[in-house]
């Protein structure tokens, strides 16, 4: 089937597909079409990856357009949402527009009513569901990339409930969804009301095997030798060969899967020795130029060991590294200048970064849940292996799990090779799912009534797939009591019929896109410091336990979400004994860790007390608690325990006090961020990676940006707890302690800049506009595009430095401000985000 016979795209596609190499469609791609989805019907394709899933939802989306409709595609991850609005941004050339939306969850995204396709991330599309955008019932076509995720405990039911409500509110909308292939795709089909288009095949051969001894023994009885001196290292041998086989005119490029960012790294740096003498030299210098790049990304010990292994031609890839840092290294994978990428499996989710030949070393991983090494699922093992093969670059991939021992070769053959993929289970009815979502519902209109909430949820996968209809209508039952307790709806009967509505804070709460464990906690926090007494605060609000667990990364956080209780670690029995005794949300499950709080008078807001009050919520991840590290904490809460907002659990409650803790310490960090501490002290401190500091001050940000709009809307919050959150926000948004707030929030200043100037003399905006030129550049290191920018930015009328030469008194003094502060540390350049 050619693509210029296809009838109902816009003028032009069919022939630009074949100008790009389409000459026939793939066998998925035309069974799509015979299915109807150029007529607007709905399909789940359940096909493997590289098989051309990304062209089945293009015709959709493109004959959506053709015929007056609006199509919008969801993609689990931000950094895809990038790549495939780039991706469709090719169509503009045939008068379709294209535009892409990921963060800022309370606004409502008018802007995107002129666009055709948007590209958005399943949270952002919930929000702006829950924001009101209009353009959401213009919708005809709805693609969900990724679709298996609904499986993911974390974010499989924000898919779901989102998919369900957009079919509410557009009855006749084409639904297509994308997987890879799933042991229950026809179940999602029939979720969906969707027809199925199945299939194995692939573009280019994908063989996949078992390194055992000297060869690796492939799926279909084949062998190929690769030998491994005694003592040798199996991975090291697979990468090598792969490099030494030519196939394309070239050696192949190898994606190695380790489970943990450590054996990321350290793989990295031992691999380097196998790519380096297979190198260039125009390489070489290419990757000396990538490897100065990515040490600008950020003053860190991550940034020096990634931009040292990509010298060698390798490199490492996890969640801890910063955005820009993935980003430079995916496009130099896919450009075959990195030779070998060793990763989590985080890059196995979409991100477009193929190889010749995969190597799965690690198929066990930590579960504290578990209680040790478990093993993965077939289906993520599985997409891992179809990351193997580039069309148009490789004549075959190769996909190899690693064996020492025979029996070992067969359980795996049997595990993975073998298996069918586990079946998608939806992972809606536990309580901390539905919290969030049940709240939505009302607030967005959905459901008016219990009946009609219940009727709602009958439309999501949870309820295709269940027999106990009973199981769910409880949960949410207790979760609407949880909600009207905490003044987020009223209920009320009119007859044999219960009424909903959220409240004025409920509906705030729905439109931030928070937890509303997490509104509960921060508001119980602000009512207690504005409160006269130290007991005289609201018993409504419930404490936010979380447990710490870990985030299968090599980096273990806490998620605040399982299956097993009511709300987090504290059921509605605890709510109602914190209101007998006046404990609220900060209340004590025993005796407090340390001495009674001051009464009588309101508490002082400090930074930590506010970085603490957020990072004790649902909505963050905290910093896991280490060895050695109860100690540490335990004597910083009883130092600063006076800033806390709530009272601390019993020591003898492990589970609870060590959750405070960690919460303390994640605290801590943003504390030292926002003092200017230095990047690479951080990171080294509290043992996470430059992408982990970013996500902390983001979400904080996030959350005290939330906090500030909830403490103008709630009774008992006075305006110096605004006032108070917002500087605790801003200081953490910019890094910087709060002299420098003012020079920060100009645009292309940043911390480190701020700073410099600061010591410069330079104290203001206002002295910006009227600082000599001199002492600007100066304080600027002689850059003088950055000075311009950054004084057309404060508003000075002639930002020109033509013929300015920077004053070296204000370079001297800014030099030594900036490596100066009160830890011993400098600057570092995290901050300077924009």
């Amino acid at each position: 089937m050619k693509p210029s016979s296809l009838s109902g795209l816009p003028a032009g596609v069919g022939d630009a597909l074949e100008a790009e190499g389409v000459a026939e469609l793939y066998p998925p791609q035309a069974a799509a079409v015979e299915a109807g989805i150029l007529e607007g019907e709905s399909l789940v394709a359940a096909v493997p990856t590289a098989s051309g899933k990304t062209l089945i939802a293009e015709l959709a989306m493109l004959s959506a357009v053709e015929r007056g409709g609006k199509a919008l595609y969801i993609v689990p991850l931000r950094a895809l949402a990038s790549e495939k609005k780039a991706e469709f941004e090719r169509w503009e050339d045939h008068g379709v527009t294209v535009g892409v939306s990921t963060g800022n969850y309370d606004s409502d995204g008018e802007w995107l009513a002129t666009r055709d396709i948007i590209v958005a991330t399943s949270e952002k599309v919930d929000s702006l569901v829950r924001n009101g955008a209009p353009w959401i019932d213009d919708l005809t076509c709805v693609v969900s990339d990724e679709v298996h995720l609904v499986d993911d405990s974390h974010r499989g039911p924000t898919l779901e409930v989102t998919l369900a409500k957009l079919r509410r509110v557009n009855p006749g909308l084409q639904t297509v969804a994308l997987s890879a292939t799933v042991g229950n795709a026809d179940v999602i089909a029939d979720w969906l009301d969707a027809e199925l288009v199945e299939s194995d095949w692939r573009p280019i051969d994908l063989r996949v095997g078992v390194h055992y001894g000297n060869a690796i023994n492939f799926d279909d009885g084949s062998q190929r030798e690769v030998r491994v001196d005694r003592g040798g290292d199996q991975t090291a041998a697979l990468v090598a060969d792969a490099l030494d086989t030519e196939a394309d005119g070239q050696g192949g490029s190898s994606l190695v899967f380790v489970n943990s960012r450590r054996n990321a790294e350290s793989a990295a740096r031992r691999l380097g020795e196998v790519t380096a003498s297979r190198l260039t030299d125009d390489e070489r210098d290419e990757l000396r130029e990538l490897a100065s790049e990515l040490r600008d990304v950020s003053d860190t010990e991550t940034s020096t060991d990634l931009a040292s292994a990509v010298e060698e031609g390798a490199a490492f890839h996890h969640a801890g590294l910063a955005s820009e840092h993935r980003s430079l290294i995916e496009d130099a994978f896919r450009d075959r200048l990195v030779k070998c990428v060793c990763a989590t499996p985080t890059l196995a989710a979409g991100v477009n970064t193929p190889a010749r030949r995969v190597i799965v070393r690690d198929w066990r991983r930590y579960d504290g849940d578990y209680g040790g090494m478990k093993p993965l699922d077939v289906l993520e093992v599985h997409q891992m292996c179809g990351r193997a093969g580039r069309p148009g670059l490789d004549p075959y991939g190769e996909a190899v799990l690693l064996a020492s021992s025979a029996d070992t070769m067969d359980e795996l053959f049997d595990r993975y090779i073998w298996a069918e993929a586990e079946p998608v289970r939806s992972k809606l009815a536990v309580e901390p799912a539905l919290r969030t979502h049940v709240l939505a519902t009302v607030a967005s209109g959905f459901a008016s009534t219990r009946e009609g909430l219940l009727e709602f949820l009958d439309n999501t996968l949870y309820a295709t797939q269940t027999d106990d209809a009973g199981r769910l209508e409880s949960v949410t039952d207790r979760v609407l009591e949880y909600l009207e307790i905490n003044g987020f709806i009223e209920r009320e009967w009119s007859g044999n019929r219960e009424t909903l509505t959220a409240t004025g804070i409920g509906h705030t709460v729905s439109r931030l896109y928070l937890d509303p464990m997490s509104a509960a906690t921060m508001i119980d926090g602000l009512r207690e410091a504005c409160a006269d007494g130290g007991d005289d605060r609201s018993a409504d609000y419930a404490f936010s336990g979380t447990g710490v667990e870990g985030d299968g990364d090599g980096i273990e956080t806490s998620e605040g979400e399982g299956d097993d209780g009511p709300f987090g670690t504290y059921s509605l029995s605890d709510v109602d004994a914190g209101a007998e005794t006046g404990a609220g949300a900060g209340g004590a499950n025993g005796e407090s860790a340390g001495e009674e709080k001051t009464e009588g008078a309101a508490r002082e807001l400090t930074p930590l007390g506010l970085y603490h009050l957020v990072s004790r919520t649902p909505d963050t991840y905290e910093l896991y608690l280490k060895s050695g590290d109860r100690e540490t904490y335990e004597e910083l809460l009883y130092e600063r325990e006076e800033e806390l907002l709530g009272d601390a659990p019993s020591a003898y409650d492990d589970v609870n006090f060590e959750d405070w803790l960690a919460s303390l310490k994640t605290a801590r960090l943003l504390e030292d961020w926002a003092s200017e501490v230095d990047e690479d002290r951080i990171t080294e401190r509290y043992g996470v990676g430059p992408g982990d500091v970013r996500g902390k001050v983001e979400t904080a940000e996030w959350l005290l940006r939330a906090a500030e709009t909830l403490a103008r809307d709630v009774e008992g919050v006075d305006g110096d707890a605004v006032l108070a959150v917002r500087e605790a926000r801003k200081r953490v948004e910019y890094g910087v302690r709060e002299e420098l707030l003012d020079l920060a929030g100009v645009r292309g200043i940043g911390r480190k800049r701020a700073r410099r100037l600061y010591e410069a003399g330079i104290e203001s905006r206002v002295d910006l506009r009227e600082a000599e030129k001199a002492v600007v550049l100066g304080a600027l290191r002689g850059r003088e595009r950055t000075a311009e920018r950054i004084l057309e930015h404060a508003g000075r009328e002639d930002p020109s430095m033509e013929g300015v030469r920077a004053d070296r008194s204000a370079s001297a003094a800014a030099t030594a401000g900036s490596a100066s502060d009160e830890d011993g540390s400098g600057q570092a350049n995290l901050g300077d985000f924009g």
